[in-house]
């Protein structure tokens, strides 16, 4: 009977760490304070307009433009990057492109989706996709890993013919993280997310901030808000099962607890 307890108790621990692990690998979206999302896009890394996760930006441009925003990104989350380009009625073959950039405007690679795409003549819109790697709170000086802080996507038309050139067109963009818990939890974090000009900012002597921080916007919370991960659980309820398995091992092995007899004449 006591094991069986030991069991059942090992069990129900079991079952309430389950519910925050699947809890923490949904997506979590992002919404605007306001409700409202940018209409248009900046034209270099100085310029590119902040967007949230979780809002679709827009943008009319011409054939040819170089468009920019940033969005943040911290430490656990994989971003998922979508742009979607209305292209006129007519119009030759395109190539269009989008890249990322984190804070320090490092190129950061895909790990799967379609980055590049090709539309035929004559179609009408062309979808891009770019699933980053997951950001991680600390790396090494000379790796390319994804740091927290703000990240630039760029949206581009690689190829097309000459008559197509400067032709009106319509962007739409999209951020979304996903939540990769305590898989990937690191020992370690950065001083400062890597937002550009947030090394430069000072004070005046009346203490009120002058912030020469290029770009405002954070994830809500704060930086590295998600500090709970589910690695804290399943570090806890290991704890409680050696706790238990000692528990049932010792009581499996103590004996009786009476003294054996000694036989008469000893």
């Amino acid at each position: 009977m006591r094991i069986t307890r030991v069991l059942g108790a090992a069990l129900l621990a079991l079952g309430l760490a389950a519910g925050p692990a699947a809890a923490d690998s949904s997506p979590s979206p992002r919404a605007s304070s306001d409700g409202t999302a940018p209409t248009q896009a900046g034209t270099s890394f100085r310029t590119a307009t902040e967007i949230e996760q979780g809002q679709q930006a827009t943008a009319s441009a011409a054939t040819g433009d170089y468009l920019y925003w940033s969005f943040p990104a911290d430490a656990g989350q994989r971003p998922t990057v979508k742009a979607m380009v209305k292209l006129p009625s007519a119009h030759g073959a395109e190539t269009w492109q989008i890249d990322v950039y984190d804070g320090l405007r490092r190129r950061q690679s895909c790990q799967y989706g379609a980055a590049t795409r090709t539309a035929p003549q004559g179609t009408p819109s062309v979808e891009l996709a770019c699933v980053l790697r997951t950001v991680r709170a600390w790396s090494e000086p000379w790796a390319n890993d994804p740091l927290p802080g703000t990240y630039y996507l760029r949206l581009t038309v690689t190829g097309l013919g000459p008559s197509d050139l400067g032709q009106q067109v319509s962007a739409h963009v999209r951020v979304d993280s996903k939540d990769m818990g305590g898989a990937a939890a690191v020992d370690g974090s950065l001083a400062e997310p890597l937002v550009p000009g947030i090394a430069v900012t000072s004070q005046k002597d009346d203490g009120d901030a002058k912030s020469a921080v290029l770009s405002s916007i954070e994830p809500d919370g704060g930086w590295s808000s998600g500090w709970w991960t589910d690695r804290w659980v399943w570090t806890g309820v290991g704890g409680l099962l050696a706790a238990l398995a000692g528990i049932g091992g010792y009581t499996l092995t103590r004996g009786s607890g009476r003294p054996s007899r000694v036989p008469p004449g000893v």
